[in-house]
């Protein structure tokens, strides 16, 4: 049964109510706390990312863990509250309300109350998460990772797999080895079910090419560490070039003329020479940047003679330079990959600088994504495979130096270091990048972003005015379910497109601006249409965006006054039925059911009509119905002799589909049984089109298919069982 809030109970006065104590250091005393902070129970931050929450559990799990603790009664119910404080902050939605609303937010969602043995923790438990070499990819930043333009080969695995664990060794192995090469990832399809069964994931563990615009190619062969090096080097598909007197000065000088450096090893009978696969690996790291090559010196030794080169060694000729140059030649003292890309990387020219003076003009009619820097040398050196990656895109790569433009960084609201994509429409239509600082991230955020239309407010350009309809996001950088909203309302503007705009405010940099509209957590969505201000209450997803500004435009539930409730509800004609759902504006539970009881209404639409009463508003009202809890949904069924009559929901689920299929039941049957005499004479003896349903009563997915069926057979009327 759902749990409900009195209306006796006292109302909180913010949007979060937490009732915190003071966290002690020893860590029974930290779980006895009755309403301890989640993040503090786990001790992480409340930035912290799922990974770093999976990590921070588990050393709680095998200190705390009842199995570690026989003779500490209390071990169960402390480990419980530690369980329940990890399911909901790995989940972005229970985040999201717990972040809002606090427990009481949460009161439906009875998670957290089984737990895994010790060993399961010990040895199941996030196999790959101590691992710097393998990104664990969950459904937040999966697609992100395979559209971004690098080759992704991920391991799809369950805990309690046997032959996932066996293969763990060689994966971390496999990964150290290609580590800079491809990226290597991995799945945990116990806490991603949906995920995986999206990418047709059917067995454990297995293991996925990605490349971006190309179908995915499973792994099938047996899984040894050279099979896996073999397969994934086939998608190594840049080209090593042998250069030779024939060939030599036309392509190095056609690199150099479109600004590519060349990375040439020379290949004796004596001395370092760089292996085939170790060239084939550096060809795909430095792809777009610089080109790979070798020379056969001992079949060409006039040629490497005049490279002033007499045993095995590699050079790099940053681009720019030129072969009569010398000086600016890098020679290149160890055979690493690792060691040579990042020597290469370091000589490599930095992002396109852009000043003051520069910007407004360069930033004019081009796409750009922009780096501003404060101090510290710049931009990383990963930052310079940016170019590259975004060439077909067509979007340019630079860099701004807050600490020598001052002005220009500080009009723009830009305070620390960070990556912004500018669209093409002047300086003032951006978006600033508040993913994870990794380059998949940052080049799927600049292809989405240069399409979508979501633009970093600012006060000068905040729509007060209201003359279009806006969505703005009021949020935090640090808060994890808002940084998970951002691309779901990128999608949602190109659905979008020309009827309502959309923007973002960082309420860390704007607070006198969040004050204003008293935003007291994060994320805050709000449509402003014109003198009306509608805050968007549901899931963090862009189809859900787009419902509810679809009900904004043509609402699913009909707001009840009590005059309205008598004439529409208590007046109802006969043959309506009505759903309403009695609640308050501050109640936790009612919050959660908001977007469900409006998806509830469009589900229903033409068959039950849907309404909600405001008890906060109209108390004495509800308290005259018999209101005694928040949220309490009714259904004042065919009028008949009884308009007081109601039946009211008492069960676990307050989702759509759950309170539909409790509505839909209540109605009277428009399909009727067969019996073996009926069947034959009606239906195959009969003149009219039939659609059966052939079920058994104790059979699970009929009886979830009942409700579908009744609404057919209102539909044609002439549907029977």
């Amino acid at each position: 049964m759902s749990r409900k809030v009195s209306p006796r109970s006292q109302r909180p006065a913010g949007g979060l109510l937490l009732w915190a104590l003071v966290f002690s250091l020893t860590l029974s005393q930290a779980v006895l706390a009755e309403s301890q902070d989640y993040y503090e129970l786990l001790r992480v931050a409340r930035d912290a990312s799922v990974r770093e929450i999976r990590q921070a559990f588990k050393k709680l799990a095998l200190i705390m863990h009842p199995d570690k603790n026989p003779g500490d009664a209390s071990a169960h119910e402390k480990f419980l509250k530690v369980n329940r404080a990890y399911e909901v902050l790995k989940d972005e939605d229970l985040r999201k309300k717990y972040d809002k609303y606090g427990e009481k937010g949460l009161d439906e969602q009875q998670s957290g109350g089984r737990y895994e043995s010790w060993n399961y923790y010990r040895y199941d438990f996030g196999i790959y998460d101590d691992d710097l070499e393998i990104v664990t990819l969950d459904s937040g930043d999966f697609d992100a990772a395979v559209s971004s333009g690098e080759i992704w080969f991920i391991n799809f695995y369950f805990p309690r797999c046997s032959h996932c664990h066996q293969l763990a060794p060689t994966w971390r192995e496999f990964a150290k080895e290609m580590d800079g090469v491809i990226r290597i990832g991995a799945v945990n399809c116990g806490d991603n079910n949906h995920l995986c069964r999206r990418n047709g994931i059917t067995s454990y563990p297995s293991l996925f090419i990605y490349r971006a615009g190309q179908k995915s190619e499973k792994f099938t062969e047996e899984r040894s560490k050279d099979n896996l090096l073999r397969f994934s080097m086939r998608f190594i598909t840049t080209t090593v070039t042998q250069l030779w007197q024939g060939n030599v000065f036309k392509e190095i000088d056609s690199a150099f003329a479109s600004g590519f450096g060349w990375l040439i090893t020379f290949c004796f009978d004596v001395g370092d020479c760089l292996e085939p696969r170790t060239r084939q690996k550096l060809a795909g790291m430095l792809d777009g940047l610089v080109k790979v090559g070798w020379m056969d010196c001992a079949t060409d030794a006039q040629l490497c003679d005049s490279f002033q080169v007499s045993n095995g060694a590699t050079a790099f000729f940053p681009p720019g330079s030129s072969l009569d140059q010398q000086g600016s030649v890098l020679w290149l003292s160890t055979l690493d990959c690792r060691e040579i890309y990042g020597q290469v990387l370091d000589h490599l020219p930095d992002l396109q600088p852009l000043t003051g003076d520069t910007f407004q003009h360069k930033l004019a009619r081009h796409r750009w994504l922009v780096s501003f820097t404060y101090g510290g040398g710049g931009s990383t050196n990963e930052y310079k495979k940016l170019q590259a990656l975004l060439r077909n895109d067509n979007i340019q790569v630079g860099r701004v130096d807050c600490i020598a433009d001052t002005q220009l960084c500080q009009s723009l609201y830009i305070l620390k270091q960070c990556v912004a994509v500018f669209k093409g429409l002047g300086i003032h239509d951006f978006e600033i990048h508040h993913g994870k600082d990794v380059l998949y991230n940052i080049v799927s955020f600049a292809r989405d972003s240069v399409r979508a239309h979501v633009t970093t407010l600012r006060p000068d350009n905040f729509p007060s005015d209201r003359k279009e309809p806006w969505l703005v996001d009021f949020f935090a950088p640090w808060c994890p379910p808002c940084r998970a909203l951002l691309p779901e309302l990128r999608k949602a503007s190109i659905q979008l497109a020309g009827q309502m705009k959309f923007g973002t405010i960082d309420c860390t940099i704007h607070h006198n601006l969040c004050s204003t509209y008293n935003i007291q957590a994060y994320p805050t969505t709000v449509i402003f249409n014109g003198s009306s201000v509608h805050e968007y209450e549901g899931h963090h997803s862009a189809d859900g965006i787009l419902e509810f500004i679809q009900d904004l435009v043509s609402p699913s539930v009909v707001v009840l006054d009590p005059s309205s409730f008598a004439d529409k509800v208590k007046g109802r004609s006969e043959g309506q039925y009505w759903a309403v759902d009695f609640y308050a504006p501050w109640c936790g539970p009612c919050q959660a059911l908001l977007p469900e009881w409006r998806r509830m209404a469009r589900l229903l639409s033409g068959q039950i009509l849907v309404g909600s009463v405001d008890c906060q508003r109209f108390q004495s009202f509800c308290q005259g119905q018999g209101v005694r809890a928040y949220p309490e949904i009714r259904l004042y069924p065919d009028n008949g002799r009884q308009p007081e009559r109601f039946v009211s929901y008492n069960g676990w689920h307050r989702d759509a589909q759950s309170l539909r299929a409790w509505a839909l039941s209540s109605l009277p049957r428009a399909s009727v049984d067969l019996t073996p005499a009926t069947f034959k004479s009606l239906v195959l003896s009969g003149q009219d089109h039939w659609i059966l349903d052939f079920y058994a009563p104790w059979c699970g997915p009929c009886q979830h298919f009942a409700p579908e069926f009744e609404v057919l057979a209102r539909v044609s009327q002439t549907i029977i069982y």
